[in-house]
């Protein structure tokens, strides 16, 4: 049994050094002195980062980025957890095929999502705009948003609610005074992964965004033309913000913890208690 462990510990401690190589790689390239790509960096400069805030396109496509990541975040909050919730809460009959047509955008490969899309947008004038890429993502992140806030909401006991409407509460009151603060945490977090999902989308991007340019699509521009140690610069503050997103998930997933209507003996020595 010891021997056992000690194969799988090492299966896999070689298996996270396997996938930490290229991060060990790419970020002290972006910070190298060398005039191309270099490993190891003959010196340190911060040349790629003023390079990169420098110039006026990228700086265009991070706004872009930005910005659909955070209007198709939001929006496939509001879709994402109005599903969710008529999943969990409403009629239990249909619920498999409703559960199976949420996820296909996870299950379906990106290049037919992308594909669809592409047929779709140009039929309805959307392709190569604005609009078009911020649904498109909203497409993408809405499965996301499902997974988490519906498993937050099958731990959050329903007579809370039961509780909250025969106090006299309607169901928006319900809803906005006693579920979605005690899934604040959940949403949050579940907002947080979209944002990321948006932001580092590039299939679908290429067959829809047009002239619109994001930054996984100019990097993926960038390297067919010509390999600069600016693209380093650009990965490395891509698995910044992905590492302190996944903290900050890892966090409010943590520190989320669901309240529970207590009944029976135990509940009724705590009001004889009081």
């Amino acid at each position: 049994m010891r021997e056992q462990r000690l194969v799988l510990a090492v299966i896999g401690v070689t298996a996270l050094a396997f996938l930490m190589m290229p991060i060990v790689i790419v970020v002290p390239m972006s910070f190298s002195s060398a005039q191309a790509l270099t490993f190891p960096p003959p010196g340190l400069s911060w040349r790629w980062y003023d390079s990169l805030f420098g110039d006026p396109d990228w700086m265009e496509a991070v706004w872009t980025s930005l910005g659909i990541a955070a209007i198709s975040a939001s929006s496939a909050l509001v879709l994402g957890g109005l599903a969710a919730y008529g999943l969990d809460r409403g009629l239990q009959r249909w619920r498999s095929l409703a559960e199976a047509n949420f996820m296909a955008p996870l299950i379906v490969p990106g290049v037919i999502t992308a594909v669809a899309l592409y047929f779709v947008f140009a039929w309805t004038g959307l392709l190569g705009t604005y609009l078009g890429l911020v649904i498109a993502h909203t497409i993408l992140a809405v499965p996301l948003i499902i997974i988490m806030i519906g498993a937050s909401l099958r731990s959050l006991d329903v007579r809370i609610e039961q509780v909250a409407w025969s106090l006299g509460a309607s169901w928006s009151q319900a809803i906005g005074r006693v579920v979605l603060p005690t899934l604040a945490p959940s949403i949050v977090a579940a907002w947080i992964f979209a944002f990321v999902t948006s932001f580092d989308e590039i299939i679908v991007t290429s067959f829809v965004a047009g002239a619109q340019t994001t930054v996984p699509k100019k990097m993926y521009e960038d390297l067919i033309l010509e390999i600069t140690p600016t693209i380093t610069a650009v990965a490395t503050l891509l698995i910044g913000t992905t590492v302190v997103a996944l903290g900050l998930v890892h966090l409010l997933l943590k520190r989320g913890q669901l309240p529970s209507v207590q009944t029976g003996p135990a509940a009724g020595s705590t009001h004889s208690t009081q």
